[in-house]
């Protein structure tokens, strides 16, 4: 375990995980699961104020009294709630307090070497998602999960063999999977709230688009999911489950609107558009056009004359 300073503390591995938070020694080096519940609470004062840690972990809380802290802020996490972190990302305190029952599942990377997950697990965009976009599921969701959870804590509790890894990973692969499904379906269920998310998107766009584009670039993702304080990741998956486009797709096609605004009401040219809009280069703007339109940008302002 290094220490970056007094509040920043990197686990490197998840025996040292264990250490710090006065737990036993992990059934298996790369692999754990802790289970916190009455008959073994959190010990809150073992807690590091920040930490990095070199694996995934996954949190699954079954019984919350309270808001619970989760890094710098508080959130009304329900009994139910999921918390997916990679590794090397910054998380600030986790204020589990005693009467806070949950599973923490710990995977290092290298438990996962040689197998199609290793690649996949990268691609499950939920664990770059913040804090506050934590998966909340149904109670039929939850019962799916445990059952996955006990699987493996039978799995771990039973001993490590030959077999161990193949049948924990088979459990990781199918619990990611459902976590994919219900994010989907919190997408669906949140749909008023996630349609203001999309005009505040729209809006910050536009508004960005009015601004003198050349001095602050093209709009990022990164950007805008800032302006409305979510996570980029969380963002994409927002507008694809919305309108079937990424946060980039999306971003694009404002550009594009406005850019044939710009053609058809206006004398500038082509770079002056191109600049105007945040391209760096004309070429890189007129590239874009001519692949969301079919068209160069002279021939969309000729069709319209």
């Amino acid at each position: 375990m290094k220490t970056k300073d007094d509040n920043l503390i990197r686990f490197i591995s998840i025996s040292e995980s264990h250490k710090a938070f006065g737990l036993p020694a992990p059934q298996h080096p790369l692999v754990s699961l802790i289970h916190f519940n009455e008959n073994n609470p959190f010990n809150t004062k073992m807690a590091p104020i920040y930490d990095v840690v070199n694996f995934y972990k996954i949190t699954f809380i079954t019984k919350n009294s309270g808001r619970l802290k989760y890094g710098q802020d508080y959130y009304d996490f329900d009994e139910g709630s999921m918390l997916f972190l990679a590794p090397n990302q910054l998380v600030g305190s986790t204020d589990y307090n005693s009467k806070t029952y949950c599973y923490i599942l710990l995977i290092h990377p290298d438990f996962l070497l040689g197998h199609p997950l290793a690649k996949k697990i990268r691609q499950y965009g939920y664990f770059s998602y913040s804090s506050n976009e934590a998966l909340h599921l149904s109670a039929k969701e939850r019962e799916v999960i445990l059952s996955i959870y006990k699987i493996m804590e039978q799995e771990l509790n039973n001993g490590v063999d030959e077999f161990s890894q193949e049948v924990i990973i088979a459990q990781i692969e199918l619990m990611l999977s459902y976590v994919n499904r219900f994010y989907k379906r919190q997408f669906i269920t949140r749909k008023a709230v996630n349609s203001d998310l999309l005009q505040k998107t729209e809006n910050i766009i536009d508004e960005y688009l009015n601004q003198q584009s050349l001095k602050l670039g093209l709009p990022t993702v990164k950007y805008i999911a800032d302006q409305i304080n979510i996570s980029p990741g969380y963002l994409s998956d927002m507008l694809r489950s919305l309108i079937g486009k990424s946060a980039l797709q999306y971003i694009h096609e404002k550009l594009i609107d406005k850019a044939k605004e710009r053609l058809t009401t206006t004398e500038l040219s082509v770079s002056q558009i191109a600049y105007e809009l945040g391209f760096e280069h004309s070429q890189s703007f007129s590239k874009l056009f001519k692949t969301k339109t079919n068209q160069s940008p002279m021939e969309f302002r000729k069709s319209f004359n």
